[in-house]
């Protein structure tokens, strides 16, 4: 296939690109972690769009720990459309991460949901709607969005977050979770957050280096989020350092120091109670 300009490419923000790009290299490896095969097909699409992450400098563990964790919450979003036969699930920001066909059953309902210029590049490059496939183009954090899903209401909703939650503040992640258990009450949530420690770290490196993004908000304990608003439940906590993994052994001494081990995770989480 001829190598295309990907469109619009001064938008597409680098994290964006370099997630895909990790998932399109890790599809490749004879021992894979994540299989995303839309990522390489995008890889070879619009190559000379990636050259800029190309040079970014990462760690074989960082990238590691960025497949573990998508592989985490791929198996979280799978459970659930397994115990739901009405399952429905919103990915928010979801950016070019092609989940919906890594783990599709063929009966789940699933909407992508990002802001407007991201949904208009996924209907150029990725999809365009199905029947059981919908893009919503909104911003996470305006609450607008929620009835798009009011002719569905009845279904049981997963919503998942991962790569969003560090780039805003605490008020602003706070109050979307609590909508989320007020409007949607008994619906479940998984997203990855990283501790106050590596959010400081990661904003030190970024005043040094004048690369990268700064990050606002951290989660210190998983069990913080079940003070913010009555029934929420904290259902399961992993941490990628928690668990042996060989392509991790170089920092197996983090198991160690628990401040340490816990300082990158994914948090799952039940929002309140379903009406009787």
């Amino acid at each position: 296939m001829a190598v295309t300009a990907l469109p619009k490419l001064e938008d597409v923000p680098e994290t964006m690109l370099a997630t895909l790009y990790i998932r399109a290299l890790e599809t490749e490896r004879p021992d894979a972690l994540l299989k995303d095969e839309k990522a390489v097909e995008l890889l070879r699409r619009f190559g000379p769009a990636f050259e800029r992450v190309r040079r970014i400098r990462m760690d074989e563990e960082d990238r590691v720990s960025i497949i573990l964790r998508n592989r985490e919450i791929d198996n979280t979003v799978r459970d659930f459309i397994s115990r739901h036969a009405s399952a429905t699930v919103v990915h928010l920001g979801c950016g070019l991460d092609a989940r919906y066909d890594r783990v599709d059953d063929g009966k789940v309902e699933w909407y992508d949901l990002d802001l407007p210029e991201v949904i208009d590049l996924r209907r150029q490059i990725l999809r365009g709607e199905g029947p059981r496939y919908h893009l919503c183009a909104a911003s996470a954090f305006d609450h607008a969005w929620f009835a798009a899903l009011d002719p569905v209401r009845e279904r049981d909703f997963l919503f998942v977050a991962e790569g969003v939650f560090q780039y805003f503040r605490g008020e602003q992640v706070k109050a979307l979770v609590v909508a989320l258990r007020n409007h949607f009450p008994g619906s479940e949530m998984v997203f990855d957050a990283f501790s106050p420690l590596v959010v400081r770290g990661n904003n030190l490196r970024m005043r040094i280096s004048h690369m990268g993004v700064r990050y606002h908000w951290g989660l210190g304990n998983g069990r913080d989020v079940e003070h913010w608003s009555q029934g929420i439940k904290l259902l399961e906590e992993w941490f990628p350092f928690s668990r042996p993994e060989p392509r991790l052994a170089r920092l197996q001494w983090i198991t160690r120091f628990p401040f340490l081990a816990k300082s990158i995770g994914v948090y799952h989480y039940r929002l309140g109670e379903a009406p009787g």
